[in-house]
């Protein structure tokens, strides 16, 4: 590994775990432990956990926090409680997707945003441009400074209220977030994630993230890399920005017209372009499943029609649930439709595939 890459506060328990270490956006990354397939079904069956720090931890605070972030981001965050977040995109000036952070609103004017790895930096500057001269607005990056954990799976909530205490978790429903103390520390625990199962993220300072994953390994939850976590958002038809979605998408092509809010009546980047949009979709994010054996869907393939190229394979891999290869890529809006018969190119043959509704598998999220 070159010295440039970056390593999270947990790199050397991946190590000690025979973690096999990748570069990833810049950070040095567990991909596996003991196999994609095996981890991804421990998260499907039982829990597994992942070292998510890559991902940038913003805290945004000042009696302007949410208003800078109302210009910034296509959802109305202002509406959202304290307690409460959601999902949302980050937006140029002609709709197309620049990130897709999470947000958070964790008090009347204090927020986190959790960007992309790759995009943290971006964002972090795109905000400051954003911000008015004289407004209270300040912008705090903890990426460096924190370990974030995400523990999923349908006995996620079961491991970490054995850790935090069950009462620190109830109540919790899905899109929420609290603050408690681990190790002594303030954390963020939030009843979100990237799998299609249940579980919670979770943000804290390094010792108590340290410790949590012990306690976590100690009590039998899967440590589980990048490999198992694209897998599991792939079968959950999760969008995964730089390749499904990017700066020539919009969130209707790519069917999160849901993180837009466009009648509240609020300004924000991209919501005149975005109101065109809407009224115009040509084409969809299609979801595909092999229909017969003939190798794995990669990004990139080509998508055919009766032998015409319709389109090209965005995401694509083995579903250790389905046993198949799955993907997703845009298409013409009427070949997005379920049932619509169409094939994967794949070495230069044709692979039958058919669409169908997202999600590929249905976790208990």
């Amino acid at each position: 590994m070159t010295g440039e890459l970056r390593r999270t506060a947990l790199h050397d328990k991946h190590v000690a775990g025979r973690g096999r270490m990748v570069p990833f956006a810049g950070w040095e990354m567990p991909v596996q432990y003991t196999g994609i397939v095996e981890e991804a079904l421990a998260v499907r069956e039982r829990a597994g956990m992942f070292d998510v720090s890559h991902m940038g931890r913003l805290f945004v605070s000042g009696a302007d926090a949410g208003r800078l972030l109302r210009r910034a981001l296509s959802y109305n965050v202002l509406a959202l409680s304290p307690g409460q977040g959601h999902y949302t995109m980050l937006c140029n000036e002609d709709g197309g997707i620049l990130d897709d952070p999470y947000c958070f609103r964790l008090g009347p004017a204090r927020w986190m945003l959790i960007p992309n790895a790759a995009t943290n930096e971006q964002d972090i500057a795109h905000l400051r441009d954003l911000t008015a001269p004289g407004w209270d607005a300040r912008l705090d990056d903890r990426h460096e400074s924190t370990v974030m954990l995400a523990v999923q799976g349908p006995r996620a909530l079961e491991f970490m209220g054995d850790i935090t205490g069950t009462e620190v978790l109830a109540g919790l429903e899905r899109r929420q977030i609290t603050e408690a103390l681990l190790g002594g520390h303030k954390a963020t625990i939030s009843r979100t994630g990237y799998t299609g199962e249940d579980g919670v993220e979770v943000v804290a300072a390094f010792d108590a993230g340290r410790e949590l994953w012990d306690r976590l390994l100690a009590a039998g939850v899967t440590p589980s890399g990048l490999g198992a976590r694209d897998a599991l958002r792939l079968e959950a038809a999760l969008a995964l920005y730089g390749q499904d979605i990017t700066a020539g998408t919009n969130p209707y092509e790519a069917g999160l017209g849901w993180t837009v809010s466009l009648d509240d009546g609020e300004d924000f980047v991209g919501r005149a372009a975005l109101a065109v949009l809407k009224a115009n979709v040509t084409r969809r994010l299609a979801c595909l499943v092999a229909e017969e054996r003939g190798g794995v869907f990669r990004p990139g393939q080509p998508l055919r029609r009766e032998g015409e190229a319709v389109g090209v394979l965005t995401s694509g891999g083995h579903s250790p649930v389905l046993g198949a290869s799955i993907g997703m890529g845009y298409v013409p809006r009427a070949l997005a439709a379920p049932g619509t018969a169409l094939a994967v190119e794949v070495r230069g043959r044709p692979v039958r595939a058919v669409t169908v509704k997202r999600p590929f598998v249905r976790g208990a999220a």
